[in-house]
């Protein structure tokens, strides 16, 4: 079984050139972040209400994309932090932690590697897909819960509140389907803390950026 962050980043790679939908770097990087937090959930080894993010079990899962990640809210264990907080701290590791999560979707065949380069120099990375299943299969759960009245399975939940915070519904979805499932949405990711938690994070960022663009502060 894939990790969420895994599945995420199948929805986000383009079929017909193995790039990134362009989609903000930072609303990538918490979605990752989110998606590592989600599986710790899973695994029982967090938990979260709505003011803390709480440490549950410090055993290491035995996962490369989970445990520095455990690691890191065990050493913080004793502050109060929530799930805001976390996605944060973690959103700094997410270009680590894709690259991670991308060499096991090649080594596992699903993706395969390719560097452009011009004269020798390297210029940018794609992954094309070599067997689209696992991107086929998390479409077909997104699709069953938008346009059904399901309750939703706790791993349905996760991988549509990470479509929603990378905002890639609009991708997915044609303009009529994404105005019949906007409600179905939003109904949907209020089921999870953590995503909601996420979801505020890219807000606030997003916020950001634009008063900032406004009063014409310089990034660099």
């Amino acid at each position: 079984m894939l990790r969420f962050v895994e599945e995420i980043l199948l929805l986000l790679l383009r079929d017909d050139d193995g790039k990134f939908t362009s989609i903000p770097q930072s609303s990538m990087d918490r979605a990752i972040a989110g998606s590592v937090l989600m599986e710790l959930a899973m695994e029982n080894r967090i938990d979260t209400d709505l003011e803390h993010l709480i440490l549950v079990d410090a055993t290491p899962v035995g996962d490369s994309l989970l445990d520095p990640t455990l690691a890191m809210i065990v050493e913080g264990e004793g502050q109060q932090h929530d799930a805001r907080h976390w996605v944060e701290q973690i959103s700094r590791q997410a270009p680590d932690i894709r690259e991670k999560a991308l060499d096991r979707l090649v080594d596992r065949g699903i993706l395969e590697q390719e560097d452009d380069r011009f004269l020798w120099v390297f210029r940018s990375r794609r992954y094309p897909m070599i067997d689209g299943h696992a991107e086929r299969e998390v479409k077909l759960r997104i699709m069953g819960v938008l346009f059904s009245n399901e309750i939703p399975s706790p791993r349905d939940v996760v991988i549509i509140c990470l479509a929603h915070a990378c905002g890639i519904f609009g991708e997915l979805l044609s303009k009529r389907e994404l105005e019949q499932a906007t409600a179905r949405i939003e109904q949907v990711r209020k089921l999870d803390l953590i995503g909601q938690a996420m979801t505020q994070s890219i807000q606030d960022f997003e916020m950001w950026l634009a008063n900032a663009a406004v009063q014409g502060r310089g990034f660099f």
